[in-house]
């Protein structure tokens, strides 16, 4: 499956990776379209699903900042004490997952209303 996004747009965004980064980066890309092509509709235009790519690999690699990792909805550090903790919100740094500003843009999540799984497969579901 082709990605949404490329490296370049990545490192543009992001920062300058190094050569075995740009090969995870390339699955990460790959593994994110397989994500959202299975989760959002068909009416979703390609560049929306490549900021999603985008920022999907992005949360994925972390800020490179081993203080306040991206996904970090919390950080405290002490002194003396020497003590550190870092509280994450939905999905941690290194997995690829979907965010709410994700969901919305790709049409999916909590709706109003339901659909029964029966009628969508028999074909019997209204649009």
């Amino acid at each position: 499956m082709p990605a949404y996004a490329t490296v370049e747009e990545i490192e543009n965004r992001f920062r300058t990776l190094d050569e075995d980064e740009k090969e995870r980066c390339e699955a990460l890309l790959k593994d994110a379209a397989e994500i959202i092509d299975a989760f959002s509709g068909q009416d979703v235009p390609e560049s929306t699903k490549a900021l999603v790519s985008r920022n999907m690999v992005i949360r994925a690699f972390g800020s490179g900042d081993i203080d306040v990792p991206i996904g970090a909805t919390q950080a405290t550090q002490t002194g003396l004490g020497y003590t550190s903790s870092v509280t994450f919100g939905s999905g941690q740094s290194g997995e690829l997952y979907l965010s709410k500003t994700d969901k919305k843009l790709l049409h999916i999540g909590n709706h109003i209303g339901s659909r029964s799984p029966v009628e969508f497969l028999s074909g019997d579901a209204d649009a």
